[in-house]
């Protein structure tokens, strides 16, 4: 048993269709007035502009940032432009992006943000888990707040590309593999994760499979299954208090091929889910079932459909144990050349 820690988590989620109306009473509630609204270049046309008329309407001071890329320079720039504007609260208005650098903002300079996802892409809409890029290019995961309320307009988040809905189920059927890595961890170094932060992530997992289906077509029911899935990781991370619950081995091949293949366009969320075909089969479950699960999603499955050459995929395997200080089934040593190439071949990854 660990010693005892703080565990905070939002203290109110909205979500259904035409969930974004509330948002002005809610600010209100909280006695927010002056906002910050970060969103991105394309959200910001799509519903950037729609927010910022509903809160000058009702009387907010709302300025306007857009966020260009979830890196570390860009959220200090975005800190620096709450500061200026004397902003006593933040509204992240879009993805993933958007909603990591609200949270770096949030958690280094002590303003509370509130999170309205237009896209659920990752499991990142409602945990403290904030991840960013270096200078480099070199992932940065820190450990915040969780975003004070949640806004998730079903009705927005369904004409998000499918793309994004396909990216979000990869990332939160992982938690089928970094359940049971935190379980390996905790049998084999000791590490202290409890049973119930797990519990939650598994049951994330379990829902958006049963839900394959609705989240293909994306229909509403699908899609609310979808965030209330997210939503629940993020609870679990807060549980917890670390990311270890909703992230493994899978995470770490998804960074380790975001280091070693810069280049790519593809997404996290779809990276971790063709890591998780492969760790599951490291871990001896069902991963054709998972393999199946993502094609049904329109989810990539294979090196091709990520857009990576093969070496990349290896050589992501080969790293992904140094990415971060976090035992998982790729152990200390990590994968060889010859056993990576094997793995990938033999799940289909690399054809």
């Amino acid at each position: 048993m660990k010693g005892p820690h703080e565990i905070e988590l939002p203290a109110k989620v909205i979500t259904g269709s035409g969930a974004l109306s509330a948002l002005p009473g809610l600010l209100e509630s909280f006695g927010y007035r002056r906002i910050a609204l970060f969103t991105g270049p394309n959200v910001k046309t799509i519903c950037g502009y729609r927010v910022e008329n509903m809160l000058n309407k009702a009387g907010f001071e709302c300025h306007i940032y857009t966020v260009g890329e979830a890196s570390k320079p860009e959220a200090e720039t975005a800190a620096l432009f709450t500061k200026e504007v004397e902003a006593d609260a933040i509204v992240a208005v879009g993805g993933g992006k958007v909603i990591d650098v609200a949270k770096y903002v949030s958690h280094a300079y002590g303003i509370r943000f509130v999170s309205v996802p237009t896209a659920v892409s990752h499991d990142g809409i409602a945990s403290p888990a904030i991840s960013l890029k270096d200078v480099e290019g070199f992932p940065v995961s820190k450990f915040g707040r969780p975003p004070v309320a949640i806004i998730a307009d079903i009705d927005i988040i369904s004409q998000a590309p499918k793309k994004l809905l396909a990216s979000g189920f990869g990332d939160i059927i992982g938690k089928l593999t970094s359940v049971r890595d935190a379980i390996l961890a905790r049998k084999i170094k000791g590490e202290y994760i409890g049973d119930y932060s797990l519990a939650l992530a598994k049951l994330s997992a379990q829902m958006v499979a049963e839900s394959a289906e609705l989240i293909a077509t994306q229909d509403p029911e699908g899609v609310s299954v979808l965030v209330e899935a997210a939503i629940s990781c993020g609870v679990a991370m807060a549980i917890a208090g670390s990311s270890r619950p909703c992230s493994g081995s899978e995470h770490l091949f998804s960074h380790a091929l975001d280091i070693v293949y810069p280049e790519k366009i593809s997404l996290h969320g779809e990276q971790v889910g063709v890591g998780t075909i492969m760790m599951a089969f490291l871990h001896g479950i069902n991963w054709k079932r998972i393999r199946q699960l993502l094609r049904m999603v329109g989810a990539p499955t294979t090196n091709e459909e990520l857009g990576v050459p093969p070496k990349a995929i290896v050589n992501a395997l080969t790293i992904a144990h140094k990415v971060r200080k976090r035992y998982t089934i790729l152990g200390e040593g990590g994968l060889s050349e010859s056993a990576a190439l094997k793995l990938a071949k033999v799940t289909g990854v690399i054809e």
